[in-house]
Parts: structure tokens; sequence; C-alpha cells
């Protein structure tokens, strides 16, 4: 229950501030939300006794967050499926606390713009170069990362009977 909620406040948060920040490529704010990307790498620890259902989820939501937000139906579908898979591997080799945290969401944001703007140069959408897929991806780290520290930050401080399972 706990996870859908994160979802759904993601998602919101996602399509309020791209309407209220400045999102063109050559005036890129210092804060570009990708709290839905975020999301899925943080609600991992409520599904990993039911990895299908964290996949499913995943995969759902971004057919969601194409149908609000990119009109490429399966895009962000077939990406938050990769990411998914990357952040199982992480909660699953390595330790999550409030500083490691900073560092896979850095991993997490970095792949997914790479994936995306390697898709977008494979099939010649709009012109792209590294620059600006460097841009990009800087640009979009400070608020993601503050995002995914107040949100584990309240997992954390949630009581456990209002969680299926714990975190960490």
């Amino acid at each position: 229950m706990i996870s859908i909620i994160v979802i759904i406040v993601s998602i919101i948060f996602d399509g309020i501030l791209t309407n209220f920040l400045p999102y063109l490529v050559n005036d890129l704010s210092i804060f570009t939300p990708l709290f839905t990307v975020v999301s899925i790498f943080i609600i991992y620890p409520f599904f990993r006794k039911d990895i299908k259902k964290y996949y499913l989820t995943a995969f759902l939501i971004g057919i969601i967050y194409d149908l609000f937000y990119t009109n490429l139906l399966f895009f962000n579908a077939i990406l938050f499926l990769i990411i998914a898979a990357i952040s199982r591997f992480i909660y699953k080799h390595y330790e999550i606390n409030w500083f490691s945290i900073i560092f896979y969401i850095i991993l997490i944001i970095s792949t997914y713009e790479l994936i995306t703007a390697g898709i977008v140069f494979i099939f010649q959408l709009v012109p792209i170069t590294f620059d600006k897929i460097i841009y990009k991806i800087s640009h979009s780290l400070l608020i993601n990362i503050i995002y995914a520290e107040l949100i584990f930050l309240i997992l954390k401080i949630v009581p456990k009977k209002y969680k299926k399972i714990s975190i960490n």
C-alpha cells in the first residue's frame, strides 16, 4: 500500500514540477524531476518477496508514465523494467543506507538518461550530443537525490504495522 502511495505521489510531483520548472533543451533548470524513476528504485524493498509483482508494477508505471507524459507507448515501460532490474541487482548485492543512496540514484538517473539518449540517437528523433546528455544528467541529479533521501527517510520512520515488510 505504501509503495502505491509513493508511486502516485511521484507521478503527480513529476507532472507538477515539469509544468512549473523550465524544461527546454537549452534552458534546463537545475531541478529536472525524474521522481517516478527514483520511486522505482525506492519501492523495491516492498516487493522483495514477489519479484514478478515488482516487474509488473514497474511495467505498469511505465505505461502510465508514457500515457501521461511522453505519448510513446511502451518506451518508458521498457526503460522502467530495465531500471527495476538494476534496482533489484543493487538491493540484492549492496547495502542501502542514507549515504549510499546518493550514489545509486546517480547511477539510476544516469542509466535512464543514457538509454533514453541512445534510443533518441538511434532513431534520430531529435539532434543530440554528448554535451547535452551530460548537461541533462547533471541538472537532474540534485532534486532527485533530495527526493530519494526524503522518501527513504519517510519510509524508515513509518511504523512497521503499515509496511508489509521492513526496509533493510
